[in-house]
């Protein structure tokens, strides 16, 4: 027996009303890009690095014709935390003068290429600019104000690097913010509609997503800890995460694809069981979205139908 509650009409109208938003482009599958976009430039492109692809279509789109954006990590088939550049991917910071890491000791390796550079770039740090340490939860492209708030420094640091494009850089940002309204409306949505809903997560890669929809995070407090320090779970905590499963103390689960285990497939196996929904989740961005956005909402939309 399913244990969820009934779907709630004004979150089933919302996710069917901005379905049209998800993108079926399949992306590169290079890992690093360099995309122009915008009107022309008034002056010569900023050239730009971002060390993971969570935060690169929002660069791209920020700097668009004004910057030339490499990329060095994306794609599902990569796990960012035991990533291990290789000398080409070090090599792409030569010559970067604006360079976007994620900090909270997400990307510190590309936070030492940065530092083995000859001529220092300007580096905006996701973490630093929102006040976040590390050793706490890193994913921050899921939390809407991190977003916003690392945005604005993306598009301070490209108006300090190219004065003569700063009204340029100016129409990209108001742009960028159009472009995601359907994505603050659909987290609107959620919230309005299932504010208080319980959750299970495997790992903490929506949590921040989770806290704006209003969702209350059931993990066992055990089972967060040794997930973050990404280890395994005590049996007791494994244990505990089933019971609330199927008791009912879980209304969804959020499963992340990308993390590999016998454990979050056994908890994953628990749900279905259960009659739990599974809103599966990635921690880069999945493959057939080409923009962050599209991406974002189509989880969203998950979430709004599993619960």
């Amino acid at each position: 027996m399913n244990r969820c509650l009934t779907v709630p009409l004004a979150i089933a109208l919302a996710a069917a009303a901005l379905s049209g938003c998800a993108s079926s482009a399949a992306p590169s599958s290079t890992s690093s890009s360099t995309t122009a976009l915008g009107d022309a430039c008034p002056t010569a492109p900023v050239p730009v690095v971002v060390s993971v692809d969570q935060w690169g279509d929002i660069v791209r789109q920020l700097g668009g014709a004004c910057a030339e954006v490499t990329i060095v990590v994306a794609g599902t088939s990569i796990d960012p935390h035991d990533y291990e550049p290789t000398t080409g991917d070090i090599a792409k910071f030569t010559g970067a003068r604006l360079v976007v890491v994620n900090g909270a000791d997400y990307d510190p390796w590309a936070e030492r290429a940065v530092e083995a550079l000859p001529a220092a770039p300007t580096v905006i740090d996701a973490a630093e600019v929102n006040g976040v340490e590390g050793g706490v939860n890193p994913h921050l492209w899921y939390s809407p104000d991190y977003v916003e708030a690392t945005a604005a420094a993306v598009t301070a640091a490209l108006k300090d690097a190219a004065p003569a494009a700063s009204s340029y850089f100016d129409t990209q940002a108001a742009a960028w913010q159009d472009s995601m309204k359907p994505y603050f409306a659909q987290i609107a949505a959620v919230k309005s509609a299932a504010s208080g809903a319980t959750y299970g997560a495997t790992e903490s890669v929506f949590d921040y997503m989770a806290q704006a929809c209003g969702l209350v995070n059931t993990t066992p407090q055990g089972y967060q800890n040794t997930a973050a320090a990404e280890s395994d779970p005590a049996p007791g905590d494994v244990l505990a995460f089933n019971t609330a499963l199927t008791d009912g103390t879980m209304q969804v689960l959020i499963y992340n694809t990308q993390t590999e285990g016998a454990i979050p497939e056994q908890i994953n196996a628990t749900a279905t069981q259960a009659g739990v929904p599974i809103v599966d989740v990635t921690e880069t961005v999945a493959p057939g979205f080409t923009t962050f956005a599209d991406w974002q909402i189509s989880q969203l939309q998950a979430l709004a139908t599993a619960l």
